[in-house]
């Protein structure tokens, strides 16, 4: 398992507008963007007992979360992804997934995942199961993402974060949203084994660390 550091801050408008400006002059933005911003949608899984949610509220030192996610409001391609966080470092392992498949998994029909083919949509299955996992809130936001290849850096900026309340009709681009809350936007840092001083010190790496989390956000509507 490769572990990543992740560092998260939130910002004003001011300091994302200076960041922004720095990070497209000196980094590589995302290639699978254009000039490196997208929209992502997610659609989180959680159990009746809220335990995803909870466990990131109380800062748990070894979780994990499920989600669905799509770019664009594009369903060519979408993935599975789960992502762990032991203490203070991240991983996270993903799959392709398909519409058809992703429209069965939020109707409840998921035998089909039991025997197939990519370890990850297997795991998902024995959890659903057996804990009660299941399809629980859509959220969408815009990202604007940077790279840089030594130390396998990823800046990302993430804003106009809004809530599908409880619907979990992931697959359907008109599906209403509202905005979650205030507004807010989220710088994100990770990396490997290292960060370059160059790059620690455009994203003020000695800022004190928030626990925002977007799914929680999300979640106080429903």
């Amino acid at each position: 398992m490769k572990l990543r550091h992740e560092f998260k801050h939130e910002i004003s408008e001011f300091d994302f507008l200076v960041l922004r400006n720095k990070l497209a002059h000196t980094l590589i933005p995302d290639k699978n963007g254009t000039n490196g911003k997208y929209k992502i949608r997610s659609l989180y899984f959680d159990n009746i007992f809220d335990t995803a949610l909870r466990e990131k509220i109380d800062g748990v030192n070894c979780r994990e979360k499920f989600r669905i996610r799509s770019y664009d409001d594009s369903t060519s391609f979408i993935r599975l992804e789960k992502k762990s966080k032991i203490n203070g470092l991240c991983n996270k392992v993903s799959c392709r997934i398909y519409a058809d498949e992703v429209e069965k998994i939020i109707s409840g029909d998921i035998d089909f995942m039991e025997h197939h083919e990519a370890a990850l949509m297997r795991e998902l299955f024995f959890k659903m199961k057996n804990t009660g996992l299941h399809p629980k809130a859509i959220v969408d936001y815009t990202r604007e993402a940077f790279t840089y290849p030594a130390g396998n850096v990823r800046i990302t900026l993430d804003y106009n974060i809004r809530t599908g309340l409880s619907s979990t009709d992931f697959l359907n681009p008109n599906c209403a949203t509202i905005p979650a809350g205030d507004k807010v936007i989220i710088l994100e840092v990770k990396w490997d084994e290292y960060i370059p001083d160059f790059v620690k010190a455009m994203v003020q790496l000695d800022r004190r660390a928030t626990a925002f989390s977007k799914y929680g956000a999300c979640r106080i509507y429903g």
